[in-house]
């Protein structure tokens, strides 16, 4: 079994923000967010607010990038010539995303596992597959299934877990306005459906 350490939070924008040809988008977004602002009767000569709605804008941009990165993440794998038959695990690994029916941060960790079929994947991938999903207007139930199913189409795995941590702020900031609860959804293909490796898995997180 390979258990490999928490990992930084990986950002696609570790060279600036989005590109020039983003600027069209930012203006239109801008217009549409500064309404918003006006409808709400907020002073837009204040310069707190005066550029708000840009700011947002490009924010949103910057958080819904995974819309415009194709349909599954780029990764790279490698023929398992070791006959790697363990768990490999990556846990507690970061993540943000913003809630589809609020718009509103959610935010956790990930921890995620699969047993090697006749493929490994690339140890620094684990991450850039949960930030592919969790760009966009996103449930945290599905970002969990889409994250085990990648896994399982571009791997083959004998099998996949995924557990997601994770605390929202539609629900903490509005609603109910329960501060601190959590979220925890998980998603398990193949041999994960077995008690021993599931029990595993678990076991390492309770570890942690």
């Amino acid at each position: 079994m390979r258990v490999l350490e928490p990992v930084e939070r990986v950002s696609t924008y570790e060279n600036g923000p989005p590109a020039v040809g983003d600027r069209e988008r930012v203006a239109r977004i801008a217009e549409l967010v500064r309404g918003v602002l006006v409808e709400l009767g907020l002073d837009l000569e204040d310069p707190n607010l005066s550029t708000t709605h840009e700011r947002v804008a490009k924010m949103y941009l910057e958080m819904f990038r995974g819309l415009d990165q194709g349909t599954k993440p780029r990764v790279t794998t490698f023929p398992n010539d070791e006959n790697y038959r363990a768990m490999v695990m990556e846990k507690d690994i970061p993540f943000y995303s913003m809630c589809s029916h609020h718009l509103v941060p959610f935010y956790g960790h990930a921890h995620i596992a699969y047993v090697p079929g006749d493929k490994i994947l690339g140890l620094s991938k684990f991450a850039r597959i949960l930030e592919f999903y969790a760009k966009r207007p996103q449930l945290q139930e599905r970002l969990t299934e889409q994250v085990v199913s990648f896994l399982e189409e571009e791997l083959r795995p004998r099998g996949a877990m995924v557990v997601i941590e994770a605390r929202h702020l539609c629900v903490e900031m509005r609603g109910v306005e329960k501060s601190g609860a959590r979220t925890v959804t998980s998603a398990l293909r193949g041999i994960f459906h077995e008690r021993p490796i599931r029990e595993e898995f678990l076991d390492l997180l309770k570890g942690r």
